[in-house]
């Protein structure tokens, strides 16, 4: 296996960056939009400082149905969209649409979890000292929440890897589509082994590097 990621280095190289792309461009977007929709989804709620029930419940339901939806499904589902946003279907750019498509709606329940933890003794404590709403979003709940944010958010990055080596099914790529064209196509069992060994190394520094922020966060 050894002889097998020297000889084909520039290959495993090559598909690290692609698989790096793709995380982060999906991750960034899935970001923005995930912590926004996670926002909403507690200060929209019940009870809450921004309470709207409609919103909240429809915001929900569209939700829940996107993630419902597996992402082998989503990418033949919105090619169309795919290929208006991007020019293409296929490679790198071609995954980073669906892929935020099926990271953006995780997040936002993660965001949302993060976000309900915190103590709800803070939040009234705020609003006695006369807070208004958009500092009780800013200075309380995103900033309380931030350790669980980050966990969150590590989990997000781990799937969304995991998504993006399904993406090489669809030519998009990556570690995924090395482990399919070379290692199953053309049975090269070590291709396939060494490219789930690089996955594996790469989640297992995610968790540690997000294991790392969270527990610093919680210590300040």
């Amino acid at each position: 296996m050894l002889n097998n990621l020297l000889d084909k280095s520039d290959l495993y190289w090559k598909s690290i960056v692609e698989t790096a792309t793709m995380v982060g461009y999906s991750l960034v977007i899935s970001v923005i939009i995930g912590l926004l929709l996670g926002v909403l989804l507690v200060i929209l709620r019940p009870n809450h400082i921004y309470e709207n029930k409609a919103v909240y419940h429809v915001l929900n339901i569209v939700i829940n149905v996107v993630r419902s939806i597996p992402f082998i499904i989503i990418m033949v589902a919105i090619i169309p969209l795919t290929k208006l946003l991007v020019g293409t279907t296929i490679g790198v750019k071609g995954a980073i649409v669906p892929l935020v498509f099926y990271t953006a709606p995780y997040i936002a329940r993660l965001m949302e979890t993060a976000l309900l933890e915190v103590d709800p003794g803070i939040i009234e404590a705020y609003q006695a000292m006369g807070a208004s709403r958009k500092q009780i979003v800013f200075k309380v709940l995103l900033k309380e929440a931030r350790p669980g944010i980050i966990l969150g958010l590590t989990i997000a990055t781990i799937g969304l890897v995991g998504a993006s080596a399904m993406a090489g099914i669809m030519g998009a790529g990556g570690l995924g589509d090395v482990a399919i064209r070379y290692g199953y196509q053309r049975w090269e069992p070590d291709v396939m082994y060494t490219s789930v060994i690089l996955l594996i190394i790469i989640v297992q520094g995610i968790q540690s590097i997000g294991n790392a922020l969270s527990k610093s966060l919680r210590k300040k």
